[in-house]
């Protein structure tokens, strides 16, 4: 998720549209919602929950230009991929 200011929030779920509905809707508190990160701009989808515990850890430690970079390069515009959910 993102915010306005491009603020970006890694997260893992089992329920993706859910998730996204939480945020969106403030129903999930802490970072998200004091940076009010709504916008859905990239997401993976993994079937073994110990590859997604160490994917998330290791996105978590790249550097902001990074993970951007991988952003951009499935969504160039950075559109809202739950827009129409």
């Amino acid at each position: 998720m993102a915010s306005i200011n491009w603020i970006i929030y890694i997260w893992m779920t089992n329920n993706l549209e859910r998730r996204v509905y939480e945020h969106k809707n403030d129903l999930i508190e802490w970072f998200t919602k004091k940076y009010k990160c709504k916008k859905l701009i990239y997401f993976e989808i993994w079937n073994d929950i110990n590859l997604v515990i160490e994917r998330e850890k290791q996105l978590k430690r790249w550097s902001r230009q990074k993970k951007l970079e991988l952003v951009y390069k499935e969504n160039q515009n950075l559109l809202d991929l739950s827009i129409n959910w």
